[in-house]
């Protein structure tokens, strides 16, 4: 069971909603600075009406599985859930669709620790990047971020939601959809972190 439900949220994760739209206004979102086919290109390429769409679609298919399994009690067990919340991530990241070549994965993990916490911990990841997004518009004095640093903000943001996850003494099995969660946002930014380090050792 735990592996049907698992390779269903992995094929709803997989579908690729924001590239999808970006083909029908005849826009590849994966012809911009990081190659990205999510939520974020489609904003940058087609709007934010579109954009808005392509983040409710990426939301969406993370959320509406594992809230739906959760919800039915179909999960045999909370250790079931480890598999079957990262299923989704797994699919955007890895989409068939894209040959392997999917998304970052921000917008379906929101949708996944949504349903996983009632918001409680997307709330909590929300905050944290909207505080380094304050911090580094102070810092870059109000100038547009780059991809590369985005993504250092991205990976750096879900570090520290860990510290939060262990404080408020939150079941185990979750820390291990976390770190699995990490892993492929890791894997997902790590042209663009390395990317970033290249940047920061010429300009040193």
């Amino acid at each position: 069971m735990t592996f049907l439900l698992s390779a269903l949220c992995f094929l709803s994760g997989s579908l690729m909603f924001s590239y999808w739209i970006g083909l029908l206004l005849n826009i590849n979102i994966r012809e911009t600075e990081d190659g990205n086919p999510g939520a974020a290109n489609l904003w940058k390429k087609a709007g934010y009406k579109y954009g808005l769409l392509g983040i409710a679609g990426d939301f969406g298919k993370g959320f509406l599985p594992v809230w739906l399994i959760i919800k039915s009690g179909a999960a045999p067990s909370h250790k079931a859930l480890i598999p079957i919340a990262l299923a989704p991530i797994a699919g955007h990241a890895f989409s068939p669709f894209l040959k392997g070549k999917g998304g970052k994965g921000l917008a379906v993990s929101f949708g996944v620790w949504s349903a996983l916490t009632k918001f409680r911990i997307s709330l909590t990841y929300a905050v944290i990047l909207a505080c380094f997004y304050v911090l580094a518009k102070v810092v870059k004095k109000g100038k547009k971020t780059t991809s590369s640093e985005d993504s250092l903000q991205t990976a750096t943001g879900f570090l520290l939601l860990s510290l939060f996850l262990i404080f408020r003494r939150f079941p185990s099995f979750l820390l291990w959809i976390w770190l699995g969660n990490f892993v492929i946002l890791l894997w997902k930014n790590k042209k663009a972190l390395m990317r970033l380090k290249k940047e920061k050792h010429f300009t040193t």
